[in-house]
């Protein structure tokens, strides 16, 4: 029970590779994989999402963000578990997963291959569009909106000049995308603990700036967390602002992290879903409750009228400028990692649900990849408006196959952690070497 809490010091053990064999089928390590997930779902929401969460919930909503990452590492390690348990693995070593893999497989298992089908490709293109919009053309959009802000405004070099700053992106995200999913990992093991840290530092020096008033922070955080207020903020807040306004906090839940978890090497899913239950805490407990207590403390607020990424990012650079002026300069920068961070991700999770409805040849993949870096340039130089509330609610729509799944599908889960503690008591014993 409570594996979210009890599977930490394993996890923290696997990420290490005591578990693990270079000759095991998969192609990037447990670190590289977790690095990789982290990538896509640490994006604009923990910046932006948080910060409208706190300004119309109050900072009773970062109580909520908390015990929904809390919650969030538990689906995270079922539906990887599940993701890893059912991937293919290709002639040439290559690796497919994700949820539609899941559920084709699982539940022909179960005697129900027809809906299985079905399922699997409503996951697919949910997952595909939401690639495009989400986790491509928003990403790149709000990037470029931030850049205009910190170099003018109205009167920056950069206006009407989206295109340029779409075409940059597009050539930097091609370099990383072209070499598939270990090139991707490889950039993400250095990019994201650089741009966590960073941010981190950044965000507990403003803390730390203000801290006589950390006390009585925390006091109104934990007083007010069960008000209306509190609750609107941090579920509505969070939950559906994120969703509709980044690829949402932690996306435990919606099926996308086990396509980048699938590539990991193990012969035992378990192993990996340990793993990813650290996920949402990086993403949710640590990083947006860093971005949370700097609201909270600076006093910073959006009104509800404003309620958009756009303004949530200006409340946190406002709340950067309070205590250094040149501080929002550390936050574009953290805008532009977490942006591209997000969209390398997100494109190799598109590129797995084009390759599941449309083939697996090496021309479609190359298709596929010209198609995404075209939207990124389009993203940086349009007003997308409809185009991503579509692609938001494609997101959103991930969830249901997903969750079926993770329904019918839990006795695999119960079966694949038995067998895991088991090898783990052999490892442990030195019955068993890797």
């Amino acid at each position: 029970g409570f594996i979210n809490i009890t599977g930490f010091p394993v996890a923290l053990r696997t990420i290490r590779g005591k578990y693990s064999s270079l000759s095991d089928p998969g192609e990037i390590s447990h670190f590289q994989a977790l690095t990789a997930a982290v990538s896509g779902t640490v994006g604009l929401g923990n910046i932006a999402g948080v910060a409208i969460a706190v300004s119309l919930g109050g900072p009773g909503a970062t109580f909520w963000m908390i015990v929904c990452g809390i919650i969030g590492m538990t689906t995270k390690f079922c539906e990887v578990t599940l993701g890893v348990r059912y991937r293919d693995i290709g002639e040439d070593g290559k690796i497919y997963g994700g949820s539609m893999y899941t559920l084709r497989k699982g539940f022909a298992e179960r005697g129900w291959p027809t809906w299985g089908k079905v399922l699997a490709v409503a996951f697919a293109m949910s997952c595909l569009g939401g690639a495009f919009g989400a986790g491509c053309m928003f990403q790149v959009n709000q990037a470029f909106t931030q850049l205009v802000a910190v170099t003018g405004g109205d009167t920056s070099f950069w206006v009407g000049k989206g295109w340029i700053f779409g075409v940059i992106m597009a050539i930097l995200t091609a370099l990383v995308i072209i070499g598939g999913i270990r090139s991707i990992a490889t950039v993400t093991s250095k990019l994201v603990p650089f741009m966590c840290i960073m941010y981190m530092i950044a965000c507990l020096y403003i803390v730390l700036s203000h801290l006589g008033e950390i006390p009585a922070a925390f006091d109104t955080i934990i007083s007010s967390a069960f008000s209306n207020e509190a609750l609107y903020g941090g579920f509505f807040g969070v939950l559906i602002r994120g969703v509709q306004r980044a690829a949402f906090s932690n996306e435990a839940g919606f099926g996308s992290a086990p396509i980048a978890h699938s590539a990991v090497r193990t012969r035992r899913p378990a192993s990996e879903g340990y793993v990813a239950l650290l996920e949402p805490f990086i993403d949710t407990v640590i990083i947006c409750t860093m971005t949370a207590l700097v609201i909270v403390v600076t006093q910073e607020r959006v009104t509800a009228a404003e309620a958009s990424t756009a303004a949530g990012i200006a409340v946190t650079s406002r709340a950067f400028a309070s205590v250094i002026g040149w501080f929002p300069y550390v936050l574009f920068v953290a805008v532009i990692l977490f942006a591209f961070s997000t969209m390398i991700t997100w494109s190799y999770y598109g590129q797995q649900a084009w390759a599941y409805m449309f083939g697996r040849k090496a021309s479609l993949d190359i298709i596929y990849k010209l198609i995404f870096c075209l939207c990124i340039v389009f993203g940086a130089a349009s007003t997308l408006g409809n185009v991503l509330r579509l692609s938001d609610a494609l997101i959103f729509t991930m969830c249901f196959p997903n969750f079926i799944a993770l329904y019918f599908l839990l006795p695999k889960i119960k079966e694949e952690i038995v067998s895991y503690r088991e090898y783990r008591h052999e490892i442990d014993r030195g019955e068993t070497p890797v």
